[in-house]
């Protein structure tokens, strides 16, 4: 990594900012009474393994608040079930909301069967949580078809969840989520909605602003329906910030990263493997369901190297037609032992489809379409020796079907990936679809129109709608389809399919319906 900051200072400074988590063994245990109900930001489940699931809740009986509770542990009854009555209950127990982690609860279940739809429920005395749904993976030697949505970006305030509660209603194995699933800053024109207070910069900050998020009922309600596996990108810590380096270069950064991770940790369904340690979280990985498909889940942000050619005393992204330093060899999106670990991933697959879960577009695009290239250093566009080495590396290895997902932009994007962007003739190595947002403000259509015009490997561009993706993946094809809602700002909008597309079993590239 490319820490310049004293560690041993900064493990000093978190111990001032007290950010560390209060173990159990010191702290005192009890049983809460509630006069108001503590299940406030509903239920989750992720992380699925054919015989494991992780359960997630968080006591927080004033979420705006802190959460509102005494920092005392306190004992959470679950039970995991058949059935959504309960009449047949597989697995129970009890676990500790521990105050050192926002009193939020993290159940890895296991003794669980493969392939299997069950129901989850916490209590605390009287109190009861809303049932959730939850899905083991398939075993190892299965072939089912597998469906998933993923979907990324949604900004609070400028727009209400109807694609989650669309989401809700779909036909769903899975929810994948790719990043900024809060955002630290308020901005956008006619918002409907507001922050609960200004920019986050502590835990206490941190952990207002995702009960804010949570609260929200649409939200809760495609989290309790399906289990989700997520990442980040940048907005859950800071705008473009890259690995120990703000926009601002703020030089007390990495306690605020720090404060965001374990924020992060506290509310969502991640194993204790990825608890983090101080300000680092290991959060990428893979997962398997069965012969049908391997994700690997990337973390883009806390290995990366800095933005090539930022503005002068800042950090952070720029467009830039001349940049020297973005085309260096060693620089990395993933960092280098990521890079080496999705590569020995990838070889070792025997999947049909490999989908690679990252943060954002990751075709080449020319932002000023004209005379000569314009390049925003943000994303892959920003690393493109590092581009070049895992589509080299997918092609060399032949991994079967690589489909890489992405969202961040604001904008579906269906495009073709290759080595060589500027040559033509260049083989199609990998199917890449980029999802939109879920409620964040987009670039105009017009120009997205314009930024498609000189990127002959994009094969559609939407920019005026918000939404999700939806794919089926099959022994076949892959179906996927573009699903936006009719207007963020209506919370009943209505949904509608705005474009479907095939990906045929061993031939990259996808073909509109």
């Amino acid at each position: 990594m490319l820490h310049t900051f004293d560690r041993r200072a900064f493990l000093r400074a978190v111990s001032a900012f007290a950010i560390a988590p209060v173990s159990v063994t010191t702290a005192k245990v009890a049983a809460a009474l509630f006069t108001t109900d503590p299940f406030t930001l509903g239920v989750a489940s992720g992380s699925p393994l054919p015989d494991s699931v992780v359960l997630w809740t968080r006591l927080a009986p004033e979420p705006l608040a802190g959460g509102g509770l005494d920092p005392i542990a306190i004992p959470v009854r679950w039970e995991v079930a058949v059935d959504a009555s309960f009449g047949k209950i597989v697995r129970r127990g009890n676990a500790i909301a521990d105050p050192g982690y926002g009193h939020s609860v993290h159940v890895e279940v296991d003794g669980l069967r493969p392939d299997r739809w069950y129901y989850y429920r916490f209590t605390v005395n009287d109190a009861v949580s809303p049932v959730g749904r939850t899905r083991t993976a398939p075993s190892p030697d299965a072939s089912g078809k597998w469906r998933f949505a993923f979907a990324s970006c949604q900004q609070y305030e400028q727009g209400y969840y109807v694609a989650h509660r669309h989401m809700a209603a779909e036909d769903l194995d899975l929810v994948v989520f790719l990043g900024d699933y809060i955002y630290e800053s308020s901005w956008g024109r006619k918002n409907v909605r507001r922050h609960e207070g200004p920019e986050p910069y502590t835990l206490a900050d941190y952990r207002n602003r995702y009960a804010r998020y949570k609260t929200d009922p649409d939200l809760q309600r495609c989290h309790a329906r399906f289990p989700w596996i997520v990442t980040w990108d940048d907005h859950e810590v800071d705008n473009d910030y890259a690995n120990d380096r703000a926009e601002d270069l703020d030089p007390d950064f990495l306690i605020r990263r720090a404060a965001a991770y374990q924020a992060f940790y506290e509310h969502m369904p991640l194993r204790a493997a990825s608890r983090p340690q101080g300000p680092d979280m290991r959060i990428y990985g893979h997962y398997d369901f069965g012969r049908m498909a391997r994700f690997y889940v990337l973390d883009s942000r806390q290995y990366r190297t800095y933005q090539a050619c930022p503005e002068q005393g800042h950090g952070g992204s720029n467009h830039l037609d001349t940049c020297n330093e973005r085309l260096a060899e060693e620089r990395s999106m993933l960092g280098f032992e990521q890079e080496a670990w999705l590569s020995e991933k990838l070889g070792q697959s025997n999947a049909r489809w490999n989908v690679i879960a990252q943060q954002t577009l990751m075709a080449q695009l020319d932002r000023e379409p004209g005379p000569g290239q314009t390049f925003w250093t943000d994303g892959w566009d920003g690393y493109p020796a590092a581009r070049r080495r895992l589509i080299n590396d997918i092609a060399a290895r032949r991994v079967a079907n690589p489909l890489v997902i992405g969202g961040d932009v604001h904008a579906y994007w269906v495009c073709d990936l290759m080595n060589d962007f500027d040559e033509p003739r260049a083989p199609v190595v990998a199917t890449e679809l980029c999802g939109t947002s879920i409620t964040s403000l987009a670039a105009s259509q017009k120009r997205t129109d314009r930024w498609r015009s000189e990127a002959p490997h994009a094969k559609y561009a939407r920019s005026d709608r918000r939404g999700y993706t939806t794919i089926e993946l099959g022994a076949r094809m892959a179906r996927v389809r573009l699903r936006a809602v009719d207007s963020v700002t209506d919370p009943n909008s209505g949904i509608d399919t705005i474009a479907s597309f095939l990906v045929a079993d061993g031939k990259a590239g996808a073909e509109e319906e």
